[in-house]
């Protein structure tokens, strides 16, 4: 990671912008806050977004492989992956494909500026500490991707004093071996955590042997760095700064072969990925008086990917690097009203081995937003206006209105406004680009049902519709163009319940996602999804399963080739042999199932890329006590 380019940028911060008093790295422990939201602390039921929050307990209890293995069990949010650990997985967020979602590292952006892919198949699950999932625009509070909504990665934290260091090993199947280490704590003023994590895999092999390369396995290797350091300066004042750093190796399968334009004869491939995802964030902040709270963001990511085949000298590079800074004030007027004004700037560049005519653009924005909390009702209006150096100015906004029904039921209804600008290859990748493309537009509707149902059970439920439209498709010869416009509809339920010492966590989507032109159904977009998730403690033996269920969908816009729907059962275990050491035992696919969530095409005939079948892995944690 290139550092030197945030020394202009961290030099220009004002010395009295300094910390926030408010104790983020504790908020990030309790499942009942949320951050994503507003960019600041709040309560989850306060907030007007649909969200689901893990914490770090949460990730331990539900053992989940990887960051997009935990995103299946949140409602309406969709993976489809191309094969194994390292393949590229489409996210949909309530329909919206994989470049319309925000997805942030501590607030810094780490999409890739040129696919639009955010590289969360490559995050470590051990350095992570918190996601947050927004679902619906919030494009009023961070401007463009943010259509079907904000994925949110917070880095591991520290909230105790002392230290407090840990080991984990792991093995399983398909020759997985995992290893991670730390070390956090800390004092009242200062708090650290360091870790670091190899994960390596043989894999499976993900497609049909169309060639004799083909054939292996398909190996996976990620190692993650991370490191978070905050400290007080006084009651009012604080700085700090989160690192992570993940690189590593991935192989994958190329069906087609390689193309050989002197002789005209196809070969085979044994192609990987050297890729890295980091990011750097640092703040300083303050409480200026009683009523305004100030804080300064400063952040550097880079996403690197280069393509390179074993068999051949063939390669490619496509690498970003972005800086960005945001200022954001928090200013209460009094018992009922708050205002949040602030101002984000982000520069995206990008290199590689393919030459664009613009290999760089900016992008600078205001935004202001203003809440109201009433005994009878609660508003919520915000408006931002970003200017980019590539298509110019645009406005989006939102509102809310929340009415409490009673102290255990709130009715949110909600209107919002959404973009997406697009990537470089849209624009400026050689003969198949369009550099009059313009920005990608959404208007969101939303009614929300909250309810307590008992002192162990809530219930919250959202009906939507969003409207698309200047869609990017790739028409004739390629081209990129804004012609497309479609129509999601979306029912959205999630219980969370606990009954004779079970804890259950259930959620459910319908969803209607539609091209207005055609009327079909968009690509790899089921339209009914269930995940279910029970776990019990029994004093030191932990028992958990999950059921994953997922309708038929379609492969491509046209909806000739049908994907079939699947179901999936997986359980876990743990055990507490004493204070410090802790065993544990899942099963994932444990009946085995062969299902595909994505297709290809290889002479005439359709294949599916596999996905694992029946997977184990047994690890062990250490927390000595010093």
């Amino acid at each position: 990671m290139k550092l030197s380019r945030l020394t202009p940028l961290l030099l220009c911060l004002p010395t009295a912008l300094l910390a926030d008093p408010i104790d983020r790295d504790s908020a990030l422990k309790l499942p009942d806050t949320l951050i994503s939201a507003n960019r600041q602390v709040e309560d989850r039921t306060q907030s007007s977004a649909a969200n689901t929050v893990f914490t770090r307990d949460d990730i331990d209890r539900l053992q989940p492989s990887s960051v997009t293995d935990l995103l299946t069990r949140v409602p309406g949010v969709q993976v489809a992956p191309t094969g194994g650990r390292g393949s590229v997985p489409g996210i949909y967020i309530r329909g919206s494909k994989t470049a319309q979602s925000l997805v942030l590292v501590d607030g810094v952006r780490i999409a890739n500026a040129t696919s639009g892919d955010s590289g969360l198949q490559f995050l470590n699950i051990d350095q992570i500490e918190r996601v947050e999932v927004l679902r619906g625009s919030r494009s009023a509070v961070y401007g463009s991707d943010a259509i079907g909504g904000v994925i949110q990665i917070f880095t591991r934290r520290s909230a105790q004093e002392g230290l407090q260091p840990r080991l984990r090993l792991a093995a399983g199947s398909n020759q997985t071996w995992q290893r991670s280490l730390g070390l956090s704590g800390g004092d009242q003023d200062t708090r650290f955590n360091l870790g670091a994590s190899l994960d390596e895999s043989a894999g499976i092999d993900w497609s049909h042997t169309s060639y004799p390369s083909d054939g292996d396995h398909d190996a996976y290797r990620n190692k993650s760095f991370n490191l978070s350091l905050s400290h007080n300066f006084s009651d009012e004042i604080e700085a700090g700064l989160n690192l992570l750093d993940s690189r590593g190796r991935s192989e994958y399968d190329n069906p087609y072969g390689r193309f050989d334009m002197d002789t005209f004869q196809s070969f085979g491939q044994a192609p990987y990925t050297d890729y890295t995802v980091s990011s750097l964030g640092t703040y300083l902040g303050t409480q200026l008086n009683e009523h305004w709270y100030s804080r300064l963001e400063v952040g550097h990511s880079e996403n690197r990917d280069k393509k390179r085949d074993k068999l051949s000298s063939d390669s490619s590079e496509f690498n970003t690097y972005r800086d960005s800074a945001s200022w954001q004030n928090d200013l209460t007027l009094d018992e009922q009203n708050s205002l949040m004004i602030g101002a984000d700037w982000y520069q995206d560049r990008v290199h590689g081995s393919t030459d664009f005519d613009e290999d760089s653009r900016w992008n600078r924005a205001a935004f202001i937003q203003h809440r109201f909390k009433g005994e009878w009702f609660s508003t919520e209006l915000g408006l931002r206006r970003d200017q980019n150096q590539q298509f110019g100015g645009q406005n989006t906004w939102s509102g809310s209105l929340t009415l409490p029904v009673n102290p255990d039921n709130d009715l949110l209804l909600s209107y919002s406004e959404g973009f997406r600008a697009p990537t470089f290859n849209d624009l400026y990748y050689p003969q198949y680009s369009n550099p009059n493309l313009k920005p990608e537009r959404s208007k969101s509707y939303e009614l929300q049902w909250r309810s307590q149902l008992g002192a162990d059970s809530r219930l919250e439920t959202s009906i939507y519709r969003t409207d698309l439209r200047d869609a990017i498709i790739f028409g004739e010869g390629s081209i990129p163009r804004n012609v497309a416009s479609a129509r999601i509809n979306g029912f959205e339920a999630a219980l969370h319940q606990q009954w004779f010492g079970w804890q259950s966590n259930l959620g459910l989507a319908l969803i209607d996602p539609r091209d207005r032109d055609s009327g079909h159904t968009l690509a790899r977009r089921a339209r009914r999804t269930l995940s279910l998730d029970l776990d019990r403690q029994f004093d030191q033996l932990g028992l958990g399963a999950s059921w994953q269920a997922v309708s038929s969908s379609y492969d491509d816009e046209a909806n000739s080739n049908s994907l079939g729907g699947y179901g999936l059962l997986g359980l876990r275990s743990s055990w507490t042999l004493n204070p410090e050491i802790k065993l544990d035992l899942k099963v994932d696919n444990l009946l085995d199932k062969a299902y595909s969530r994505a297709l290809y095409t290889y002479e005439g005939t359709q294949y599916g890329y596999r996905e694992e079948g029946r997977t184990w892995l047994l690890g062990i944690t250490w927390t000595p006590a010093l």
